[in-house]
């Protein structure tokens, strides 16, 4: 769904101007993709497979400015492995009512601590929290 909403190759018009910074972005990022299933990926990307905390234990010791996790799988599994050093959280003026639940089924509960704060315009309001140790 990200690919096709933001390669280059997504058809002229298809999305507003304003959004051209974020695509170029996303677009120059490493990605790593965790899966199972998949054979190969591209657009920049690197697939992860085998023991998944091993794996992000690794790439959290590289260079870099960290890593980003989107999804809803994702994000429980390496919640469960302690290995989120930083949540955000963005919460939109919209009740949708149906949709994936994000930590559904998570084992224990995680107390966090929030960091920051942002609200935008549109009602948006972003919010960064640490798990308390």
């Amino acid at each position: 769904m990200m690919e096709s909403a933001w390669r280059p190759s997504a058809p002229t018009g298809a999305r507003p101007d304003w959004t051209e910074p974020f695509a170029q972005t996303i677009n120059a990022a490493k990605k790593y993709v965790v899966s199972s299933t998949l054979e190969r990926v591209d657009w920049n990307a690197e697939l992860v497979r085998g023991d998944l905390g091993k794996a992000v234990q690794k790439l959290k010791r590289e260079s870099g400015k960290g890593l980003f996790v989107g999804g809803v799988k994702l994000p429980l599994a390496l919640t469960e492995l302690g290995l989120i050093d930083e949540y955000e959280f963005v919460v939109q003026p919209r009740l949708a009512g149906h949709g994936p639940t994000l930590f559904a089924g998570l084992s224990k509960h995680v107390d966090l601590k929030l960091v920051s704060r942002l609200e935008f315009g549109s009602g948006a309001v972003a919010m960064r929290y640490e798990p308390r140790r």
